[in-house]
This record gives C-alpha cells, structure tokens and sequence, in this order.
C-alpha cells in the first residue's frame, strides 16, 4: 500500500507559549492531516533537548521533553491558573523558538503545577512510575543531582557520586526527594498527554513515525548508569567516543563525542538494553526511524580526549544479531533504517538482511557524473522517500543554492518549469517514486525557504527554531496535498460531499 506523510516536528507547532505542544494545537494538526490524506506524522525525538537545543543530544533515551506539557491542560486540571503563564515574554518571535526563554520560565510554572500536585497524587501517577522504574528512577536522580550540582555534567561531579556509590545515591535521595518527586511528576504529566494526542492521531487514520538518535549523550541519565554498556577505562571515563572521518567536506572529520556501546557486553546480556529500548520507543510511536543505522554495521571511533577525529578507526558493529534479538522478543519490527551517509557494502547489506525500509532523498539525487542510488526511478518499493530530511536545506532553498550542473539536471529529469512552480514539480518526483511512503516536511508543503530549515549540521547555534505560523494549516492546502498525493495512488481522493 502506498502511503503519504509528513514531517513536522511538535516543537516547530504553533501556540502562544514559546514551543510547540501536545495541546490544541496538536490535535487541530492531526485533523488538518487528516483531512490532507496523510496517514504518517513524523516527528523528531521527543526527548528533552541537550547540547545547542539538539533533539539527538538528550539528557535521557526514554524521557519525554517537559517543554512540551500543555500548560492549558493542567489549568484545567487544577494544577495552574492561566495568570501564572499566559502573559509570559515566551520569545520575541512567534515562528522561532527561544530556547532560552523557555527554560528560564517553564520550569517555575511546572513547580506551581508539581506544588499542587504533590499533596494528592493520584493513581495513574503510581502506576506510571512502577511501569517505568527500570529508566524512571535513573532519570530523575540524575536530573536531582545535576540540578544540586548546579547542572554540571555527571562526569564532574564527586566521585562517590560518579560512581553512584550506594551511599551517595541514598543521600540523594534523601536529600532531593522533592526535586526527584517534580522530575517524575514530569515525566509523567508528558507521558499522560503524549498517550491520549496518539489515540487521537490513529482514531483519525494517522500513526506516527518517531526517532531514536543511535547514540546517547555523554552527559545523559543513560551513561551515568550505564556504566559497562559502554566502552570504558578502569576509573569509568570514556575511552572512545563517536564521529565521523575526515572527508571532502571536513578535513578533520566531525568528532560527536557520544560514548560508544560496548557491543561485546550487549551481546551476553543478549541485548536486553536494546529490547527495553525498542520497546519503549514502540510504545511511543507506531514505527520508528533509526538514526545512524549505518554504525550497527561499522562504526567509527575515536579515542577519548582528542580533539578532532583525525585518528579514529573503523569498528565491526553488532550486526544482524542485534536485529534478531530484537525481533525474537518483540516480533515484527516497525523499523526505518537511517541509511544516509558514508555506506560500505556491508551497510547495503545489513540493510537487505534486516529486510527494513531505508531513506531515499531526491536532494541528493541529481550528481551529473552518476545513475544515483536517489534517483526516483532507482528507488526501491521498501523505502520512505523525502525531498530533503531535518538536516537538509528546505527544498525552496536547494533550488535557489543547488549547483547548477545538479540544478539543471533535476530540471530535465523532473520537468521542472515555471508554470507550475520548481517546487511543486519536485515534490510530484517525490510522490511518483516508487517507494511505498513519501514524506514531506512540512516546511515544504508551506513553500518555506531559509527560515524553514530545521537544523544545519556543523553549525552550533541557531538549530532546531522553526516554527509555523499561526492559521498555516489551512483548509485550501490540505485540498491541494491531497489531490497530488491522490493523484500517485498514495490516498483515495477526497470523499464527494453528500446532498
């Protein structure tokens, strides 16, 4: 069955409290999908933003982000009175994000909400909390004590800490209960109103496409009490981290810094930590894109302390084993591959042995020199296609900054004029592949250039800010996305109205 989706992130969501969130807004998106012929929303991690406000640079892998609690929703509950947000300075601009007004101000309003909801809590905060103490109890003592640290990271902290010495961890939470309280209220208020937007979103025939970053952040929950799932030196540092090599766009490749997994350990622990991960994200999500897929295969690693990643090696990744675990415990998997990058053979066959869908993207598609591997006509059915993903330029500003050898040949393969706009006619390339989902982000649909762009990679500052403006989703572009997706068999067309 063919499919069509959309890419659009909960923060870059409109509202009037400086980020997207899982309130009004959100289901008023669902019903414009809906009504648009989109059955796929695909989001970025929903985890609480890290290092440059990166999704994929998390304190947690199983967190939710409080910035995105609908505070509407806990007035209702009692929890705050609107006096106490609405006239908030939440940023200057209504279609970018200020990341630093927002965590300046949202967390002093969800301490009012916690201060209420402390004295009663009720039973689904009970059972929330026993579901999910296998990362719950983690989380919030490492958000106590980075907050008691004066949020230095883990790797600075005391060493009896550090080293989460039985006696350290029972003064912290002797010490900070009511800190640990607020993070797990947290958590799940998020996990509460996360639940109840998904059963909105599949009532309306749209399931959601979410994503796990391959790699947790050094400073994270996740590492801290990790301990020997990764690779480490006898005093608990790190010994290697992850990157990427040198190449023709970086002379001294990119070095990430993400601790690299101890795939030796993984393997006689049977995987368990990858189960409990995968099961967590598809309780989450409907299907779930892995990112950095490649690295399962070949990784790349860098040794602790350097500076660049001039003198990293390549390291044999997990493999199928991995895969078969997983499926062996939780049966089919909902899984796209993050395919892109730097591909050995080996990768292309991972790939075809796990049998997952990976990434085709029409902006990389046009070398003049090459029968690209991007190129509609080469795509295969089990794949999701995009005219560009988050880390790409919007398809409005390739087309204004794509060489022109690349320019012109996208041209003549895709027809594109001026009658019907260069825009629209590549988005009908992306709609006629023959990978069975297309997905536009919805910078695209709205003909957005620049300001749409969600994240340049290499650039530190400036990332993860777009949002759309109010009253964007309108009536007369569901219309029009789903006329072109119906016209590429991807949904039926829109039903006659009854007399």
């Amino acid at each position: 069955m063919r499919q069509c989706g959309v890419l659009m992130p909960v923060s870059s969501l409109p509202g009037p409290y400086g980020i997207g969130c899982l309130g009004k807004e959100a289901y008023a998106f669902v019903d414009f999908l809906a009504a648009a012929g989109q059955q796929v929303w695909q989001i970025l991690p929903l985890a609480p933003t890290g290092f440059g406000d990166s999704p994929y640079q998390s304190c947690s892998a199983f967190a939710g982000n409080p910035y995105f609690i609908d505070l509407d929703d806990l007035a209702r509950r009692g929890l705050l009175e609107k006096g106490e947000y609405e006239a908030l300075a939440w940023g200057e601009k209504d279609t970018a994000v200020d990341y630093g007004a927002v965590y300046r101000l949202r967390f002093p309003v969800l301490k009012k909400a916690f201060a209420r909801f402390a004295p009663f809590p009720d039973d689904d905060y009970y059972a929330f909390c026993f579901a999910n103490e296998d990362w719950l109890e983690d989380y919030a003592l490492y958000m106590a004590a980075k907050g008691e640290s004066g949020m230095k990271s883990w790797l600075e902290w005391p060493e009896p800490l550090r080293r989460r010495q039985p006696e350290a961890l029972e003064a912290l939470r002797r010490d900070q209960a009511e800190e640990i309280a607020f993070w797990k209220f947290l958590q799940y208020q998020f996990s509460r109103q996360w639940t109840a937007l998904k059963a909105y979103a599949n009532e309306k025939g749209v399931s959601v496409l979410g994503d796990m970053p391959i790699y947790v952040s050094a400073d994270s929950a996740d590492a801290w009490a990790g301990g020997e799932m990764f690779e480490t030196d006898g005093q608990g540092n790190f010994s290697r981290v992850a990157g990427c090599p040198p190449d023709y766009f970086s002379a001294d490749g990119q070095l990430w810094g993400n601790p690299l997994y101890d795939w030796a350990w993984h393997k006689r622990t049977g995987y368990a930590w990858w189960i409990r991960r995968v099961r967590h994200a598809l309780r989450l999500y409907d299907q779930v894109r892995i990112d950095h897929f490649r690295a399962f295969d070949t990784y790349y690693a860098i040794p602790a302390g350097h500076t660049t990643a001039r003198n990293g090696v390549w390291e044999q990744g997990p493999g199928t084993a991995l895969f078969d675990a997983v499926r062996r415990e939780l049966g089919g998997l909902p899984i796209v591959a993050e395919d892109l990058g730097l591909l050995f053979d080996s990768v292309r066959k991972l790939l075809a042995d796990t049998g997952l869908p990976g990434m085709k993207v029409l902006q990389f598609a046009f070398d003049p020199g090459c029968d690209s591997e991007y190129l509609p006509h080469n795509h295969p059915e089990n794949c999701v296609v995009y005219p560009g993903t988050h880390d790409n330029a919007t398809l409005v500003q390739w087309l204004a900054t794509a060489p022109k050898k690349e320019l012109a040949k996208a041209k003549a393969y895709l027809g594109l004029n001026r009658a019907e706009g260069y825009a629209a006619g590549f988005l009908r390339g992306v709609l006629a592949s023959r990978g069975r989902l297309a997905v536009i982000p919805m910078a695209d649909w709205l003909g957005l250039g620049a300001e749409g762009r969600m994240n340049t990679p290499g650039v530190g500052a400036g990332n993860w800010q777009w949002r759309a403006k109010a009253g964007a989703f309108t009536p007369a572009l569901a219309e029009k996305m789903r006329a072109m997706c119906a016209l590429y068999g991807r949904c039926p067309e829109k039903a006659e109205p009854r007399a």
